[in-house]
């Protein structure tokens, strides 16, 4: 692994000195689209990771609580939401590697408590892409423990055939989650130590954050200014419940872009399986096949495309895009993630905040940077 080189910013953005090649014009371009986030959204800490030719930089912002007014951090802890859901990505593409589950694989197969109703009968593969046939983004209030989530599965009639639209959604790939467990006989927590955080070396990696790193966690704030982290919930750890530092975010993406990465278990993720609109749907990841097209990132990642169903194209044995970009938003209440990368250019970002905001002021800012890191034209 290459060892980081970490330039630190502080709240007042302190400038380090220079000693990479470009390293100047990538921090002028972290620096400012930090401040601009800081000041726009009100965000007390961000951390924003950029890695180049597995050489990694580290800029951190602000505070990690408001009330302590502890500073961001290398070793501050991020709720990342949604990003969490390429980690679930990744432990299936470990079981799809194994041979545990194929794509095509009925989920009742692998969760018979799903009885005959159509999810059971429903491919695993159109669970992971939110193509199952309507589910909706969030469970109902009346789902409030596991006996709950499996009855409310059990009895949910999808608006449609599975592959024809995209809806959005946590349960869907929360069950696509569960059945990866199941395919490996575990539990799906200690799956993702096993198989995908010990193997990648994410030293600041959780499911949840043992109480010898509660002190490195940072305070979300929600839209009504209190701090907050975030609620257990049904399928929660699958959906969102990934927390990390944006080194090791990076180190994450770093071994997106390294086709041996889990014997290539990561590799089974990047194929897209559907086009949705300006992007094509792989497992987790999103994927633009025109990097530099801010106007598609922008689309792709709208409010539109999280909360409306979308017509879904099948795409038959797709391979794998290196000159493409690969990309996850995630939110909390209190926290807002982006992560992306492009392989033939091996290099990714991670940003982490604690306030969720815009996810086309991440989109915008990632750009620039890799604008600057000269990633993208």
């Amino acid at each position: 692994m290459t060892r980081s080189r970490a330039l630190v910013a502080s709240a007042v953005l302190f400038v380090a000195p220079q000693a990479l090649a470009g390293e100047a014009e990538i921090k002028a371009a972290v620096d400012a689209a930090a401040r601009t986030i800081m000041q726009q959204h009100d965000v007390p800490g961000l951390a924003i990771a950029v890695t180049q030719n597995g050489e990694r930089h580290l800029f951190n912002y602000g505070v990690a609580a408001r009330d302590s007014g502890l500073p961001v951090t290398d070793d501050t802890i991020f709720e990342i939401g949604s990003v969490s859901k390429t980690f679930t990505a990744a432990l299936g593409g470990v079981a799809m590697h194994k041979g545990l589950m194929k794509a095509e694989d009925p989920a009742g197969g692998f969760l018979p408590w799903l009885g005959d109703s159509a999810l059971a009968r429903t491919p695993v593969m159109n669970l992971a892409t939110y193509t199952a046939g309507g589910l909706p983004l969030q469970f109902p209030d009346s789902v409030t423990d596991d006996a709950s989530m499996q009855a409310w599965f059990a009895g949910s009639k999808p608006k449609g055939a599975p592959g024809h639209s995209r809806q959005y959604s946590n349960p869907s790939i929360g069950l696509y989650g569960a059945a990866v467990a199941a395919a490996m006989d575990g539990d799906f927590a200690a799956l993702m130590q096993r198989e995908v955080i010990q193997p990648l070396e994410l030293q600041s990696t959780f499911t949840h954050v043992p109480d010898e790193r509660m002190d490195d966690y940072a305070w979300g704030l929600n839209r009504d200014g209190r701090q907050v982290r975030v609620n257990p919930g049904a399928l929660d750890t699958q959906a969102y419940g990934i927390k990390t530092t944006a080194s090791d975010l990076a180190l994450f993406l770093e071994a997106q872009m390294d086709a041996g990465s889990l014997d290539g278990g990561l590799a089974q993720t990047h194929k897209p399986q559907f086009q949705v609109g300006p992007m094509l749907q792989a497992y987790g990841w999103e994927i633009y096949e025109d990097p530099a097209d801010l106007d598609a990132l922008l689309a792709g990642n709208s409010t539109d495309m999280a909360m409306k169903a979308q017509d879904a194209r099948p795409l038959d044995t797709e391979p794998p895009l290196p000159h493409a970009l690969y990309n996850k938003t995630g939110s909390t209440a209190g926290f807002g993630a982006y992560a992306v990368f492009l392989p033939d250019r091996q290099a990714g970002i991670a940003i982490l905040a604690n306030r969720n905001y815009p996810n086309a002021d991440r989109i915008r800012a990632a750009h620039t940077i890799l604008q600057a890191m000269g990633a993208i034209d």
